[in-house]
């Protein structure tokens, strides 16, 4: 069995990282350097959904799964990634987006959206960004999809009473259903070969509500 091309889906953590509103900043500070301490080691402050992270459920359901009690096998699967860039600036994706792809959609497949939005990462713009419809949302759980990812810092509307809704419908939809979600992928676009395998393994963190994540796509040949 071999392994490739890899696609680095991530964002890098530091000072620009582009944070939800009212989110923690992300800093890295040196607390060892070698000059003085023979030793380099960083100090890290972040919130649990910095850069490219996954919700487990008890991000919005307190009876819900904390990210370390999840099991690893929502966390990786083959990646149907669905076209969704033409909604524009705060348009729903919808059923339309998902019909064409109905018999790809099936338990363990890890389901991604690619709005293009990445490219407007760290801009005013990038809070703009399309959002799933709770219908569709619903309509893919049916399926058995569990894993959900998209291109922008979040999978409802930013913020989430925008449009003057119950605020964060999808999130409330996926933890309901014992799901996760990624947010602030990039370069979905890449991802140009048949078959993809999705990697979103999170950091362990004791009874979180999230955490960021390295993620991956590539194909698995032979």
């Amino acid at each position: 069995m071999r392994f490739g091309p890899f696609v680095d889906l991530s964002r890098p953590l530091g000072a620009d990282t582009d944070v939800y509103p009212g989110d923690p900043e992300v800093r890295l500070e040196p607390h060892a350097t070698i000059e003085v301490d023979g030793y380099n080691l960083l100090a890290v402050h972040l919130g649990s959904q910095s850069g490219t992270h996954v919700d487990a459920p008890f991000h919005f359901s307190q009876g819900g799964a904390r990210v370390d009690e999840l099991p690893l096998a929502l966390f990786a699967g083959p990646a149907v990634i669905v076209d969704a860039g033409d909604p524009g600036p705060r348009g729903r994706i919808g059923r339309r987006h998902l019909d064409p792809l109905a018999g790809r959609l099936r338990a363990g497949v890890v389901l991604l959206f690619r709005t293009g939005w990445s490219s407007r990462y760290g801009t005013a713009a990038y809070h703009d960004h399309p959002f799933l419809d709770p219908e569709a949302c619903a309509w893919a759980l049916d399926r058995g999809i569990r894993t959900f990812g998209i291109d922008a810092p979040s999978i409802d509307e930013t913020p989430a009473t925008a449009s003057g809704g119950d605020g964060y419908p999808c999130h409330r939809l996926i933890a309901a259903a014992g799901g996760v979600i990624c947010e602030n992928l990039t370069r979905l676009e890449d991802v140009t070969f048949d078959d993809p395998v999705v990697s979103l393994f999170p950091i362990p963190l004791q009874g979180a509500d999230g955490a960021p994540v390295r993620a991956v796509a590539y194909r698995v040949e032979g």
